[in-house]
């Protein structure tokens, strides 16, 4: 069975924001950056579209297929009261307890990266049709690709997920590559 990992294209927000769940839109480039991703995706018969509800997942999943569904277990992770601050003033005593075990040390009011896993492998585990596509985020394929490769949740972050990459994965074998 062939999964296809869609990481949103690029969101209009400034660099060094904090951002997980804020529903942020998208750049002005997004028609051109769907455009091209549609086109790598144009010989595979997608037969399933979920998405993260997050707007910068919902507008790409309509682009691939109009009768896609919602879950929200595709979210990003729940940065709590950091959303939408700059990274640089999250004060220091909040920051750092975080920045020594992210994955199990939640955000204050939101959660940890194990968290997040936990969530996905939950969505993950239940895909039961051939070419699925999954609109999300870079942490939601990092959880994913760390857990079938069986990669640390403390190095997952050495999987490079840009704006607008598909990773698609037989999860017969556990086997990836990036389109």
């Amino acid at each position: 069975m062939n999964l296809y990992l869609i990481r949103h294209t690029t969101p209009d927000i400034d660099k060094g924001i904090c951002y997980g769940q804020a529903n942020i839109p998208l750049s002005d480039s997004f028609e051109e950056e769907s455009d091209f991703l549609i086109s790598k995706l144009k010989n595979i018969n997608i037969q399933q579209v979920i998405s993260s509800p997050l707007q910068r997942c919902t507008n790409l999943a309509a682009k691939i297929k109009t009768d896609f569904t919602i879950d929200d277990n595709l979210k990003e992770l729940d940065f709590g009261d950091w959303e939408l601050m700059d990274w640089n003033k999250i004060p220091q005593q909040e920051i750092d307890p975080w920045m020594k075990d992210f994955v199990h040390v939640p955000v204050p009011n939101g959660e940890s990266y194990m968290d997040l896993y936990l969530r996905v492998l939950s969505v993950y585990q239940n895909i039961k049709k051939d070419k699925t596509a999954l609109v999300t985020h870079a942490g939601v394929i990092r959880s994913i690709l760390a857990h079938i490769t069986k990669t640390d949740l403390t190095d997952s972050f050495d999987f490079k997920i840009p704006y607008g990459t598909i990773v698609q994965i037989d999860t017969e074998t556990n086997q990836y590559q990036i389109l």
